[in-house]
């Protein structure tokens, strides 16, 4: 199978894996238990947390472990007291648009931020948003969809001047782009652990030195009583791993991926009536979005996947229903065309010939 599917989930990473393996098999003590065999599990666990926090460079105390992106989304807008105004961009992932219109049938005012033709916020968005004054604003570093990256520091920067605090869910930019929290000028930040070559089931939350959290979760007060419930030490630990492989790699990763994307979109400029959306816009260097003209994306999807090749319609976690992709909406794309959209995202894994390979089945189905 050729995998060009990578924003929705990467494989493991074989060194992440046996990283993970001894505590599925040995070490299976409780961290919350005082004996040896608990301490030594807390300490992975402690190490995966430095591993994590190196990656975005914070300390460690403001690394929160969840259960995945979407936890840490939703805790992120738990922060919210009762009467507080959220305001969100038009762009982001399901986790947070669709937590953040229960959190207005619950009362709370929300603004959703407009995105330009290339998917990035406006700054008319932004003034517009200031004015609200909300208090808490969540806008993604780099949409799932497009690739495109936010100017998120110096958005961030003109916000908190407001005293209006930050989210950014950077669940696709960490381990693609460099990523650096302080750097962003966020409050909060989403993380994931399978999107980079991590085992599934582990995200983490990065929590402003300053900042208060109310918990979804309460119990036994693990993770600083920030969320309780024991850890899943495997995937953690798997969590740790995968970011100090990010880390290190990162610039050997971000200059292959960006290679590779040049030659798939040499390719793709190839085929007739094919539009690259957000293509003149900053993005990541592993994402495109095209739409071939009266193509119905999700049946080239299917075509593809009889040919052992695994892309996207979109978003993995709204996929299943046959609207059109609200991002491209977002951007003023006409409801038919966005129906066209299909995307590749790559990982560290694929090659020139697999690219070569799929442009050549893409051919075949529609020319």
């Amino acid at each position: 199978m050729i995998y060009l599917d990578h924003n929705a989930t990467t494989p493991l990473d074989e060194r992440v894996l046996a990283a993970m393996l001894p505590f599925l098999q040995t070490y299976y003590g409780n961290p919350s238990s005082l004996y040896r065999h608990g301490r030594l599990v807390r300490s992975a666990i402690d190490t995966a947390r430095e591993q994590v926090a190196a990656l975005v460079g914070v300390s460690a105390s403001q690394i929160i472990f969840t259960s995945g992106g979407t936890e840490a989304n939703n805790l992120a807008l738990a922060t919210l007291n009762h009467s507080d105004k959220l305001a969100v961009s038009a762009i982001e992932h399901p986790s947070i648009l669709e937590t953040a219109l229960y959190l207005q049938d619950q009362g709370h005012e929300l603004t959703l931020l407009a995105v330009d033709s290339k998917c990035v916020i406006t700054q008319d968005a932004i003034n517009q948003v200031i004015e609200c004054q909300p208090a808490l604003v969540s806008m993604m570093l780099a949409n799932n969809e497009t690739g495109v990256i936010q100017p998120i520091a110096h958005y961030a920067e003109q916000l908190k001047a407001h005293n209006i605090k930050v989210h950014t869910d950077a669940v696709q930019a960490v381990g693609k782009i460099p990523v650096q929290f302080e750097a962003l000028n966020v409050d909060f930040m989403t993380l994931s652990s399978h999107k980079i070559y991590g085992a599934k089931g582990c995200g983490a939350l990065v929590v402003g030195r300053d900042m208060i959290i109310n918990p979804l979760l309460r119990g036994g007060g693990q993770e600083q009583n920030r969320r309780s419930g024991t850890e899943n030490v495997a995937a953690i630990v798997a969590f740790g791993k995968a970011a100090e492989l990010a880390h290190t790699e990162l610039t050997t990763r971000c200059e292959y991926l960006l290679t590779l994307r040049t030659l798939l979109e040499q390719q793709l400029a190839t085929i007739p009536r094919l539009t690259i959306f957000a293509q003149h816009a900053i993005r990541l260097p592993n994402t495109v979005l095209f739409g071939i003209d009266e193509v119905d994306g999700e049946m080239l999807v299917m075509k593809l996947d009889k040919k052992s090749i695994a892309v996207s319609s979109g978003s993995a976690c709204a996929s299943g229903g046959s609207l059109p992709s609200h991002v491209l909406l977002a951007m003023r794309v006409d409801a038919m065309q966005a129906k066209t959209a299909v995307r590749i995202s790559l990982g560290i894994s694929n090659t020139a010939a697999e690219l070569t390979e799929f442009v050549t089945q893409l051919k075949s189905l529609i020319l």
